[in-house]
């Protein structure tokens, strides 16, 4: 049985009632159908943390979907995962296939930040910085691209930017965008 028909979470129950009724109005195929059914059982697996489950569910979905939009979320949610058990390598992987079919896509470019963030803290601790810095370099680059559509959605992206001293240049293209 799908998950999506076990939900014992009123929410879930609606947002698949809600769901399953755009499916029968908006035409689809019986393919995009059952890849929709893998991913959004994906999502739900993934939230209570049942990555296992959620990864096969996730496979499934990009064996049957075929639009580079759709499968760049799939992606994307992959990569959460192996973010989540602290497989930063594949994390990033996915992360660059999800940007390579739906370049706006910001949280992946701001989760490729964390993770190389992450990846400068280590370099500290391990007695290297000038690795770290380059770490932090990257990340801060990362952390650009993801503010610059939608800079409300990243104050923490900003704010670390800021702390870090490499804000100057995000400052100055923030304000050209605004005065355009």
């Amino acid at each position: 049985m799908p998950r999506s028909q076990r939900n014992d979470n009123s929410i879930d129950k609606t947002s698949t009632i809600v769901a399953d009724i755009l499916l029968r109005i908006i035409p689809t195929t019986k393919r995009e159908r059952e890849a929709f059914t893998y991913y959004r059982d994906g999502m739900s697996a993934q939230s209570e943390g049942e990555y296992a489950e959620a990864s096969q569910n996730y496979y499934n979905a990009m064996r049957l979907e075929i639009d580079p939009y759709d499968r760049s979320y799939i992606l994307y949610n992959i990569g959460l995962i192996h973010t989540s058990n602290g497989e930063h390598a594949k994390a990033l992987e996915y992360y660059f296939q999800a940007l390579e079919r739906n370049p706006s896509l910001p949280q992946a470019l701001n989760n490729m930040a964390v993770i190389r963030h992450y990846r400068g803290e280590q370099a500290i601790q391990q007695g290297d910085p000038e690795t770290s810095e380059a770490w932090f370099d990257q990340a801060a680059e990362y952390r650009k691209q993801a503010i610059a559509p939608a800079p409300s959605n990243y104050i923490e992206a900003q704010n670390r930017l800021r702390i870090t001293g490499r804000s100057k240049e995000w400052e100055w293209r923030k304000r050209n965008i605004r005065s355009k």
